[in-house]
């Protein structure tokens, strides 16, 4: 099990909190946290974003304007 300290809303302060067996593979890396002082549960969201490719950065020719 790993140790992290982070700030338990229930217990209003900082607190250890640890990873539970992951059933998931997860190991160490597990984004499933427990409070050791009173049992909060907490998830740890991480996001992925491809990033931007040129390509589809590229603007389009502007409209030509023509005099009326």
């Amino acid at each position: 099990m790993s140790d992290r300290e982070l700030h338990c809303d229930t217990c209003e302060g900082v607190q250890p909190f640890e990873a539970p067996p992951c059933l998931d593979g997860h190991g160490a890396d597990c984004p499933e946290l427990i409070c050791t002082g009173c049992g909060t549960a907490v998830l740890i969201a991480t996001f992925t974003f491809r990033a931007p490719r040129l390509a589809d950065r590229r603007r389009r020719p502007a409209a030509q304007r023509r005099a009326a």
